[in-house]
């Protein structure tokens, strides 16, 4: 078989590569072993775990907004089985989406693992041979397991792992507190869960804002989730059949369950880029320019696999980068608002830097602006007034160059940010328009607002006599 273009794999850094190529008018030919497209994201990863959020923010709601606006529900009882059922229908849902698109969009999905046997020639296990004028890998990543004595428990599990369960665990230890094991803290706190987090530096997601790390901890400790910062597990054992989890300094845990989410690989072994001479790290993936092209001039790579972000959202963004310029065309990665968003409780979202990076950046022309959610009119009628927004900014001209915001539907608002910083607004341009009432997005312009030093809603700070 011959085509123009080959993906290898059909996560979100390959199936919209895929579709892209062939909207450029690309023969195309998608590798993919799993029974279903869409990759970690859409089968075992993103879009389940999200569908929980959705079934642990009802629970929420019921739990202590709902009588503030005046409906009663006795008390939020959890039907896991058919909250796993509606997850099951949701990813179906959008794989099968995707094998929709390719068939509309003329793109070839050829079942098997692949394997380049030389830079123009992919074998496909099970199947013929494909032969292509470019490549772009996409084959994402997997879930890294450190090397501590006994972590090879059946107890022991990852995302994929703890998204199988058919019941919830009444004991759950999280070994790391980064993106994924704080977002499944906040989910099986919910759900009913006694959680753990363990977390070897010293504080919850640590690549964040020091504010956002410290409000998250704040809630997590009020809703009973017990933290171990800056704490090394050294051994799991199993105790009938549950688990014990030491802890450095002989404290210990037991647990019903542990998840491991202590980061995540690149997938480079086994699909032969030493025969396609692609250079790549087994630890930081293959190595890219912001045209995401290899070292070999027709062969590119995009998404986790391609070592820059682990984000569904920045591989599909790398996917077309990728196929305009497999097709001829010319292109480059812009990262200057990379969107962050966290599905925890509270909700947490930034883009672009945070406030350390902009002072190591601008010095002490950095200014902060930030306003709580318990000032805004929406947020207070929805009874959800944890957390704030906060802008960071340069003085000297005015650019905005972070966005932060911690509580209701963060992700969401997040997006005002993106835009902002791409098209490098001022805090004036961001603070000094127009906003609709009540909404959110009032909190975004009142931070601007208290970064210029002319709040409305919440008091000026005293000025020093």
């Amino acid at each position: 078989m011959e085509c123009d273009v080959i993906v290898l794999g059909a996560g979100p850094g390959g199936y919209p590569a895929a579709i892209r190529a062939a909207q450029l008018g690309a023969k195309v030919v998608c590798v993919e072993s799993e029974a279903a497209l869409g990759g970690v994201c859409l089968r075992v990863g993103c879009i389940p775990t999200k569908t929980w959020v959705q079934t642990a923010q009802a629970i929420k709601a019921i739990e202590e907004s709902y009588g503030n606006l005046g409906i009663r529900i006795n008390e939020a009882s959890l039907d896991f089985a058919r909250a796993n059922a509606w997850k099951a229908s949701t990813v179906e849902r959008l794989t099968g989406g995707v094998a929709t698109l390719f068939k509309a969009n003329g793109v070839e999905w050829v079942k098997g693992s692949g394997r380049f046997t030389d830079p123009h020639t992919i074998a496909v296990e099970g199947g013929e041979e494909v032969s292509f004028a470019s490549a772009i890998v996409a084959t994402g990543s997997h879930p890294i397991v450190p090397p501590i004595p006994g972590i090879d428990s059946a107890h022991c599990v990852d995302s994929t792992g703890l998204l199988a369960l058919s019941e919830v665990p009444p004991r759950l230890v999280i070994l790391g507190g980064g993106v994924i094991g704080c977002e499944f803290a906040s989910i099986f706190s919910r759900f009913g869960s006694e959680v753990t987090v363990v977390e070897l530096l010293e504080r919850l997601l640590p690549m964040e804002d020091e504010d956002v790390s410290n409000e998250l901890a704040r809630s997590f400790r009020r809703r009973g989730i017990e933290l171990h910062l800056g704490t090394a597990c050294t051994k799991v054992e199993e105790a009938g059949g549950a688990l014990r989890v030491q802890l450095a300094g002989d404290e210990t845990i037991d647990a019903d369950l542990m998840l491991v989410s202590v980061g995540r690989a690149p997938n480079v072994e086994g699909i032969g880029l030493e025969a396609a001479g692609v250079s790549f790290d087994p630890k930081q993936g293959i190595q890219t320019d912001e045209r995401r092209r290899t070292d070999v001039a027709h062969i590119y790579a995009a998404g986790d696999v391609a070592g820059h972000w682990q984000l569904a959202h920045t591989a599909f963004y790398e996917a077309e980068i990728a196929a305009e310029n497999a097709t001829g065309s010319e292109a480059a990665v812009e990262d200057r608002a990379v969107p962050r968003p966290i599905y925890s409780e509270p909700e947490i979202a930034a883009v672009g830097l945070t406030e350390k990076e902009a002072r190591e950046e601008h010095g002490d022309k950095v200014v902060i602006g930030r306003f709580p959610w318990a000032a805004n009119g929406r947020a207070v009628m929805q009874s959800e007034t944890t957390g704030w927004v906060k802008t960071i900014h340069e003085s000297h001209h005015g650019e905005l160059l972070g966005l932060v915001v911690v509580g209701p539907h963060a992700t969401e608002l997040v997006e005002i940010g993106r835009v902002a910083i791409d098209a490098e607004a001022t805090i004036e341009t961001l603070s000094l328009g127009m906003t609709a009432h009540p909404t959110l997005s009032e909190a975004i312009k009142e931070a601007g607002l208290v970064a210029l030093g002319r709040p409305v809603h919440v008091a000026p700070k005293r000025r020093a006599r």
